[in-house]
């Protein structure tokens, strides 16, 4: 490819980096639907993304094209000082699956200045992709902000609660995965994420109790307890 390459050029080498396993693999063993799929594996994609560095305009073109493949690239190249609130909430309704969701949120959207915000916002969202965008981005936003205080955590965790009656799958998902990542940065806040998840694993609710068991089960492992021993 060359320095500044075209929509077109880009989409010509996922489509030769793309692998039928990967593609065929997608739905039946990650629960991953996708209209537009070349399977490309993450590495490669990863690859392509070194090699084209930061590119707005790009990602905003290829967004457009509705690959898969191309907005999980999308992730990688778009440049967070330029993402608005009104670019999240556009590229925000295209979710049609988990990966784009999760990979947006993980790679771009937690690293700008409107992150909680739209946190907020998504959590009250009806479709499922839509409100787990909420939940995978306040996961992410647990795993990579280092200078957000506890409290800032703390004060969503009555979010989680209310959204973990959810019973979509990849809903409750989201918001296990935003409780145990949240509750993994301190041991002031893993223990509110205890208390919070020992509420929900008494619920009367099976969905809640099942989000309730799953943080309970992860935020109780050896592992997560001995990294936030260190850190005190």
């Amino acid at each position: 490819m060359s320095a500044r390459p075209s929509p077109s050029s880009v989409l010509s080498a996922l489509k030769s980096a793309g692998d039928k396993r990967v593609r065929d693999e997608m739905g039946p063993r990650y629960g991953i639907v996708a209209k537009d799929a070349f399977g490309v594996p993450m590495a490669k994609i990863k690859a392509i993304a070194k090699e084209i560095g930061r590119d707005h305009d790009l990602a905003i073109e290829l967004w457009k094209s509705g690959n898969y493949d191309a907005r999980l690239l999308c992730s990688m190249i778009a440049d967070p000082a330029r993402v608005t609130p009104a670019l999240m909430d556009r590229w925000r309704r295209d979710f049609d699956n988990w990966g784009v969701c999760d990979t947006l949120c993980f790679n771009l959207f937690d690293k700008t200045p409107y992150a909680f915000a739209k946190v907020e916002a998504w959590a009250a969202l009806n479709d499922e992709f839509g409100k787990r965008a909420a939940f995978a981005l306040l996961a992410s936003l647990a795993l990579h902000d280092k200078k957000s205080e506890d409290a800032t955590f703390a004060r969503l965790l009555p979010l989680c609660a209310k959204a973990a009656s959810d019973d979509r799958n990849f809903v409750k998902k989201a918001v296990s995965w935003a409780l145990r990542a949240i509750g993994s940065r301190r041991a002031k806040l893993h223990d509110a994420c205890i208390a919070t998840a020992t509420r929900l694993a008494a619920s009367e609710d099976a969905t809640e109790r099942w989000v309730g068991k799953d943080v309970l089960r992860d935020l109780s492992r050896p592992l997560v307890k001995g990294r936030l021993a260190k850190k005190k």
